[in-house]
């Protein structure tokens, strides 16, 4: 539970308030963007919540925080938001919500398939979240990307008897691994669900590629709200620089519309220009 004692001071005054155990890890601001703001290491307040819509939408980004830093003094259904996960994007893909701190507050993402359901890095295990996963229809395949964002995913493959998929450089990190991808081409995983190798911030990193649609990228690449463009950090990259420019180059050989990053603002666009976005990364990360 957030402080009120530990608000941080670039809080506007009201109900919502982020407390000083916020790790920045951008989270509330992805959920909620117009009620949260970015400060120098931390998120804040910055607009309270107007009418029972935006404060719903704030509950939402509470839960979603990994570390319990946001809180309100206002009374609201806490219980009633947690229903809202995992929140849709575009069917079949949904947003998890539940941020782990073990993945530093990494995005995770459900995907419905009659076949059997997805789940693509995995968010802290909750009771709010399984119940409505098995409202769902369960689990029967985790995909994950890479080390940094498996989190909670041996907890959500024992429960629901699920396999999960893993290169075998980032096996370590999940030992127990039912499926472990090996080498440098892409590996067909079922119809329409592709795992495309993307090495460069980890040694083993891949993304899944979904109906030629849905790019789950990991910590590979995203969308940088302030300039409205994909990006890449160098300052994140724990491998190598020069593996990841050839990786986001790859990437042009693939039709896809939506890039869904772990960590990072997810963005959709037509292909063509989504294409050529990928390109122009590509480039100005070898600059």
């Amino acid at each position: 539970m957030a402080n009120p004692r530990k608000r941080v001071p670039e809080n506007a005054p009201g109900d919502f308030f982020v407390d000083s155990t916020c790790i920045d890890c951008d989270t509330c601001r992805q959920v909620a963007p117009r009620v949260f703001g970015e400060a120098t290491g931390t998120s804040f307040v910055k607009t309270q919540p107007v009418g029972p819509g935006e404060r719903r939408v704030a509950l939402r980004a509470l839960l979603a925080c990994p570390t319990g830093s946001i809180g309100s003094l206002g009374g609201d259904d806490v219980k009633a938001a947690a229903d809202d996960f995992p929140l849709p994007i575009e069917e079949p893909v949904y947003y998890c919500g539940y941020n782990s701190p073990k993945s530093y507050g990494g995005n995770s993402y459900f995907v419905r398939h009659p076949a059997g359901n997805w789940l693509i890095d995995a968010p802290k295990f909750t009771v709010p979240l399984v119940r409505r996963l098995e409202a769902l229809g369960g689990v029967a395949h985790i995909f994950l990307t890479h080390r940094d964002d498996v989190a909670d995913a041996d907890r959500y493959a024992a429960h629901f008897h699920a396999r999960r998929i893993i290169h075998r450089d980032e096996l370590s990190s999940q030992p127990g691994a039912e499926v472990v991808l090996d080498g440098e081409g892409p590996r067909g995983l079922a119809p329409g669900f592709l795992a495309v190798p993307t090495p460069g911030h980890t040694k083993g990193h891949c993304g899944l590629l979904v109906e030629d649609r849905f790019l789950f990228t990991g910590d590979h690449l995203d969308w940088d709200r302030n300039e409205q463009r994909l990006a890449a950090s160098e300052d994140y990259c724990w491998h190598s620089w020069t593996e990841q420019i050839e990786s986001v180059r790859r990437l042009a050989d693939y039709r896809f519309e939506w890039v869904l990053p772990g960590h990072g603002q997810r963005v959709c666009m037509p292909a063509a220009e989504m294409r050529a976005e990928v390109l122009r990364l590509a480039e100005s990360m070898g600059r």
